[in-house]
């Protein structure tokens, strides 16, 4: 490390894709940042505003290309030590499933300077893009959000799929669609009607959105039929439902 002050980094969320989502000070950083180091979850609009020789591509997905996380651990404080200003863009919200606190513990204990950019997450904007309410009077007055895809070296999952049935709530399940089968089966045996709603949204907000309803029992067969593939989440719970009544008059997505 240099005797010079070092740079700082924002861990930035993007949004759901659609570059109108992103916060005021989210693009303002994109157009300051010295280098963005980013996910390819922000969508190639987001994307496509960056130029291209200050941009590095750090993205994961699901069964293609996979970068390190220590990787970009390191590749983080190496940049900012070089006195640059980094934006580290994820898509959706920095830490709502997308390792921002990782990076953040790591930067903290580097002595590098950080900050933590909110950005709306594909919890909440990709039901609604798809004219679902994640929360309703008459149906529910809360909702969980859960990971389809956890730590691969765990010996066991964390997520007590018997406890979210039993909450009675909507359920919001992101990168699950891998892992649709056993999570569908889990609640199933939980106790969970094989009738209730469940809805399907694939690239929430972009050009290319794409949505698939069914119910617990048949929304498998209803994926495999549709063709979708992440990135996408899972709207489990009677708020899916509302999706047909609202359809035809949905603008924008």
């Amino acid at each position: 490390m240099t005797d010079a002050a070092p740079g700082k980094v924002y861990l930035v969320g993007s949004g759901p894709g659609d570059p109108d989502l992103l916060t005021v000070k989210a693009k303002r950083l994109l157009e300051e940042a010295d280098v963005v180091l980013h996910d390819k979850l922000p969508g190639p609009e987001i994307i496509g505003m960056i130029p291209e020789e200050k941009r590095e591509d750090v993205g994961k997905r699901a069964g293609g290309e996979w970068t390190p996380q220590e990787y970009t651990n390191a590749r983080l404080v190496e940049l900012a030590e070089e006195g640059n200003t980094v934006v580290r863009l994820k898509g959706g919200d920095p830490t709502v499933f997308g390792r921002g606190g990782e990076e953040l513990a790591h930067l903290a204990e580097n002595g590098i300077p950080v900050e933590i950019v909110p950005g709306i997450t594909s919890a909440i904007a990709g039901p609604e893009a798809a004219g679902i309410p994640v929360t309703h009077r008459d149906y529910t007055s809360s909702v969980s959000f859960v990971t389809g895809h956890e730590d691969p070296t765990k010996d066991e999952s964390a997520v007590d799929w018997d406890a979210l049935a039993a909450t009675g709530g909507t359920l919001v399940v992101l990168m699950g669609v891998g892992k649709l089968p056993q999570y569908t089966e889990a609640l199933r045996e939980a106790g969970m009607d094989p009738d209730t709603p469940v809805a399907l949204v694939e690239r929430a907000t972009w050009p290319d959105q794409q949505v698939a309803t069914g119910t617990l029992d048949t929304i498998v067969s209803v994926r495999d039929e549709a063709g979708i593939e992440p990135p996408a989440i899972t709207v489990i719970g009677e708020v899916a439902g509302e999706r047909e009544r609202v359809v035809e008059f949905l603008e924008g997505y």
